[in-house]
């Protein structure tokens, strides 16, 4: 990608191994630049950042972490002997679903269908989760898998929240919401190590 600057209108020229298969005018618009392929907006001298990438991407990766949150606790939950417990985990599965809606809006507005929890992380957790508690099934061990998987999802959506930071504002939103989420839950927990 070459880009030109000229006052207030960004060309791009997409090059193919030295063959300009592709011109896009940007026009500036506060600090951002938009075209008929998307927003951009200038990071650094000469490097160009697009926003709706880094929307989907960030809204994506928090679409896998709210479905990680409730497949957690969905797996846990027929354990639980206290009734305080069971409430609070309950009552945050619910906060979880009411951000998914508000997620799964965004994520229709981009036409895009969101993100699956990676298999992996997702296996390697049942299966940490299982034999936890089959050797010791008590609320005291669903408490510190909980707060392991929450610690884990504030230190992933912190990164992506660094790492997509062209992402707009509704975005950034929905995912510190998510983290604060997350945050909230390991504080409950505290009670129950």
């Amino acid at each position: 990608h070459i880009f030109l600057l000229v006052s207030t209108e960004l060309i791009c020229i997409y090059n193919t191994k030295n063959k300009m298969c592709c011109k896009e005018t940007f026009y500036k618009k506060n600090d951002s630049y938009s075209s008929l392929f998307g927003k951009y907006y200038l990071k650094s001298k000469g490097v160009f950042i697009m926003v709706e990438q880094d929307t989907i991407r960030l809204l994506r990766e928090c679409d896998a972490g709210v479905k990680m949150g409730v497949s957690s606790i969905d797996d846990v939950m027929k354990y639980v002997k206290s009734e305080r417990l069971r409430k609070d985990l309950t009552d945050n599965r619910e906060e979880h679903c009411k951000l998914d809606k508000d997620l799964q809006e965004l994520l229709r507005q981009y036409h895009d269908d969101g993100k699956e929890p990676n298999p992996m992380a997702k296996g390697m957790s049942w299966m940490k989760t299982n034999m936890k508690l089959v050797m010791n099934e008590s609320d005291h061990t669903i408490a510190d898998l909980i707060t392991d998987g929450c610690n884990m999802g504030v230190k992933s959506l912190n990164k992506y929240l660094n790492k997509y930071e062209a992402a707009d504002e509704k975005s950034k939103d929905i995912c510190k919401r998510l983290i604060n989420l997350e945050e909230d839950m390991i504080i409950q927990m505290r009670q129950f190590l």
